[in-house]
């Protein structure tokens, strides 16, 4: 299934759609990026591929003109998470970018004759947290939070779709994604080990998956053309879960900077991020959330091209070479 294949990549000028676009010419397909407008357009000049602006990502973009001649979609972008919301109804916001815009970019892919839409949705369909066992694709979706309902509501409208259509959907459900250039909650947490603070984090005893963003580009373009992924949904992960403590040991090495957790209870912990009104951070950093990917290994053949130490590494080189991010 080695063909060589033309690929529109949206919301290419982002932190995983850079590195979609390098793995799709590293596996010998022609990527095209559509992004929204010309400062997006302007960073992305010196790639030398064809880019076109689209505007925003909602149920009445324009397509069809981007779509001449493209053989297979990697549909990545998305309204994300946000912190401090300020939409009125942050549903609906979300709603019309990444449910509405999904499947306002899927009706017309399939019309104009793309054969597969590959697309990033996340492992916050399944839930939050995995107290007991980790996400595997027969896990529920038991998402609640607007952004993961946008999400789930996304993948089904566009498996209805490629089934009515006669065409293929695939649908990867990352986990936390970091790699060179990360941002969030992910740059904060390389900022506090940098300093070198001491964390109230020594008992913590969790399990986290990740996975590097060379892995996730390289999964997502690995399912562009691969047989059996048509029409299935995938957990997708490094395969290495860490503790919260572990992970701040291999970021402080990959820096070379001292760990430094102090053995705090996390019941306090807790009690601290509700008088704060921080729990859903403390939530994060205390609990487990897991992914189980076997599937894509074993169904598709995948495994990851870059391990976890040397994807860790590569954020800390970037981080040290450009603190401000």
């Amino acid at each position: 299934y080695m063909a060589r294949l033309k690929v529109l990549v949206t919301g290419a000028n982002g932190f995983v759609g850079r590195a979609v676009l390098d793995a799709l010419a590293q596996a010998g397909h022609d990527p095209v990026a559509a992004v929204r407008g010309p400062e997006a357009a302007a960073s992305l000049a010196h790639a030398n591929l064809p880019v076109h602006e689209v505007g925003s990502v909602d149920g009445n973009t324009e397509w069809v003109p981007v779509l001449q001649d493209v053989d297979a979609v990697i549909h990545l972008a998305a309204r994300v998470h946000v912190m401090q919301d300020t939409a009125a109804s942050p549903l609906d916001a979300f709603r019309l970018v990444n449910r509405e815009g999904t499947l306002n970019l899927a009706r017309q892919a399939f019309a104009s004759g793309v054969t597969r839409l590959v697309y990033a949705s996340t492992i916050k369909v399944h839930g939050e947290a995995t107290p007991d066992a980790p996400f595997s694709e027969s896990s529920p979706l038991a998402g609640k939070d607007p952004y993961a309902v946008s999400k789930i509501e996304a993948e089904q409208g566009l498996f209805t779709l490629a089934q009515d259509a006669g065409r293929e959907a695939v649908v990867l459900r990352p986990p936390l994604v970091y790699g060179p250039g990360v941002s969030a909650n992910f740059l904060r947490m390389l900022k506090l080990v940098d300093k070198g603070l001491p964390l109230p984090l020594g008992l913590v005893r969790n399990k986290r998956s990740l996975i590097g963003l060379a892995n996730l580009a390289h999964a997502l373009v690995h399912c562009v053309d691969h047989p059996q992924a048509a029409n299935r949904a995938y957990v997708v992960s490094d395969g290495q879960d860490l503790s919260t403590p572990e992970l701040i040991r291999a970021l402080a090495s990959a820096m070379g900077k001292p760990a430094r957790l102090l053995p705090f209870p996390p019941v306090l912990l807790r009690l601290a991020g509700k008088l704060l009104g921080k729990s859903h951070v403390i939530s994060r950093l205390l609990g487990s959330l897991a992914v189980d990917s076997s599937t894509i290994r074993a169904e598709l053949g995948w495994s990851p091209p870059q391990s976890l130490e040397q994807g860790l590494r590569l954020t800390c080189d970037h981080y040290k070479a450009n603190p401000d991010n």
